[in-house]
C-alpha cells in the first residue's frame, strides 16, 4: 500500500473514532431516554442566567463516549489510548460548543452551523496530530468529512426517530 493510501486509511479510522465518540451519546439517549442522564453541569447557572452546558450534556453521555471510543480503537488497529484521547477531546469540543451556545442564549440541542461540528472534530484531530504523523491536509480532510457527514447523518437519524431534531 502506498503512503497516500495509508494516510487516507488512517484518516478514515480517525474519522470513525470521532463519529463513535460523538454518536454514542446520541444513541444512548435514543436507547435509554432520560435514564441515568444526570446533567454534567449539575444544573449550575452562570451569571448570565444560562446553564453552564445545558441538560443535554450528561455524565452518562461522556462516560459512554469514552468507553465506546476506547473500545473501538483496537478494533480499528489503533491504540486504545488514542481512542481515549479522541473521545476526551471530542467531548471537550462538544462541551466547548455547548458552553458558547448557552452564552449566545441558544437553547439546548439547537443548531449552530459550524459551532456544532468544528470543535468536536478539530480538537481530537489536533490532539491526534501530537502522536501521529498527521499533516494539515489530514486534519482539514477529516474535519470537512465530519462536518458534512454530521449534517447528513443527523437528518437520517431524525428520520429514524433516533434524534429529536433534524440537525
Amino acid at each position: 500500500m502506498n503512503l497516500w493510501a495509508m494516510n487516507l486509511l488512517l484518516d478514515l479510522k480517525l474519522l470513525l473514532l470521532i463519529a463513535v465518540a460523538n454518536g454514542t451519546p446520541v444513541m444512548a439517549t435514543a436507547a435509554l431516554q432520560h435514564r441515568f442522564a444526570y446533567p454534567l453541569d449539575c444544573r449550575l447557572r452562570l451569571g448570565d442566567g444560562q446553564p453552564l452546558f445545558g441538560t443535554s450534556k450528561s455524565f452518562r453521555g461522556i462516560l459512554l463516549a469514552l468507553a465506546a471510543t476506547t473500545l473501538a480503537a483496537p478494533l480499528l488497529d489503533l491504540d486504545w489510548r488514542l481512542g481515549t484521547l479522541i473521545a476526551t477531546l471530542a467531548m471537550a469540543g462538544d462541551l466547548f460548543s455547548s458552553f458558547l451556545k448557552r452564552r449566545l442564549k441558544l437553547p439546548s440541542s439547537s443548531m449552530a452551523l459550524g459551532l456544532d461540528q468544528l470543535p468536536e472534530s478539530l480538537f481530537p484531530m489536533l490532539g491526534a496530530s501530537y502522536f501521529l504523523a498527521l499533516t494539515v491536509m489530514d486534519i482539514v480532510v477529516v474535519v470537512a468529512l465530519f462536518f458534512v457527514g454530521e449534517l447528513v447523518l443527523s437528518r437520517l437519524l431524525f428520520r429514524l426517530h433516533l434524534r429529536s431534531q433534524p440537525y
